[in-house]
């Protein structure tokens, strides 16, 4: 890859947030805390299920690779932002930027289908709750969430062969905290073809991961609203208000990221998108499961019993 001068790009410079220089000290703090508490939160949830025989039903099996799934992304992009922050350069080499782009756009893909397949999970069982064991069995969860992971390498690995395939004669500078596809697509002056398939590639993910969890509570509602008593209503949707919860914000902000306007003021918006759905979310995930899951909820108090 060359930029106009006909130099190679060896690597590149990520100009993070807007006056972060005089606010560095606070940024590094308030990241560190949040990133330590999606380790623990993350990593918590994972090990609770793990030990708590109660847990190892579908749901909490995709739960748990949704734990996973968060603290992979999470972590591709968050030490190196801090790294900068205390940093005097705030440069990635050309490989590190390939090697991010990779890991973070695999596992957010794959985060999109597993929590579409949760939304399956949850459709399954309450308008089908005889067949459910037969339906739902090991076998079918395994394929879902292999399939989940194949689906978020694929659309990784088309992503990043296609960008760094580029030509970047404009400038190495991102305007990011990490090697994101827009801001990285902004310094080529390849075709602009390129951009449209990548749009259309994570354009149909995203679509069809949202259709899914759409439908599958769509039917849900329905089936709800059929059930007589207001107390088996009610518990009925407090088994899927967790995952709403989490597919409410999850998708909400990409659906702003790709909504809106590349002008420079949304360039700015886009990174507070991106701190939300790449640092924030993984960090709030176990805190809704936790929080508004009673099974959960339960678990911890016998795992807190155990050990106090």
């Amino acid at each position: 890859m060359e930029q106009n001068n006909g130099t190679e790009v060896t690597e590149f410079i990520l100009l993070g947030f807007a006056g972060q220089h005089k606010t560095w000290h606070v940024l590094f703090i308030v990241f560190l805390v949040i990133y330590v508490l999606t380790l623990v939160g993350n990593i918590g949830m994972i090990l609770l299920i793990k030990i708590d025989s109660s847990l190892h039903t579908p749901m909490y099996f995709f739960l748990q690779n949704l734990a996973f799934v968060d603290l992979c992304y999470t972590s591709a992009i968050t030490p190196k932002m801090l790294q900068n922050f205390v940093g005097t350069e705030q440069s990635i080499s050309f490989i590190g930027c390939v090697v991010q782009l990779l890991v973070y756009g695999a596992f957010v893909t794959s985060d999109c289908y597993i929590l579409a397949a949760m939304a399956v999970d949850r459709y399954v069982a309450i308008c089908n709750p005889l067949r459910y064991p037969t339906v739902m069995s090991q076998r079918v969860c395994i394929q879902l969430l292999v399939g989940s992971y194949i689906m978020g390498f694929l659309n990784a690995s088309v992503n990043v062969s296609l960008i760094f395939s580029l030509n970047f004669c404009k400038s190495n500078k991102i305007n990011h905290f990490f090697c994101d596809a827009p801001p990285i697509l902004a310094l080529s002056c390849s075709s602009i073809s390129v951009s449209i398939i990548l749009t259309a590639f994570v354009g149909f993910n995203l679509m069809f991961t949202v259709s899914v969890v759409f439908f599958s509570y769509m039917f849900i509602l329905a089936a709800i609203l059929k059930i007589s008593s207001a107390a088996g209503r009610k518990k009925a949707f407090s088994t899927c208000a967790s995952h709403l919860t989490a597919v409410t914000i999850f998708y909400g902000t990409l659906s702003y990221m790709y909504l809106c306007h590349c002008t420079t003021e949304s360039q700015e918006q886009e990174k507070m998108s991106s701190v939300f759905y790449g640092v924030m979310i993984p960090m709030l995930n176990p805190l809704i499961y936790s929080l508004r899951n009673q099974d959960v909820k339960e678990a911890l108090k016998g795992v807190g019993k155990k050990c106090f």
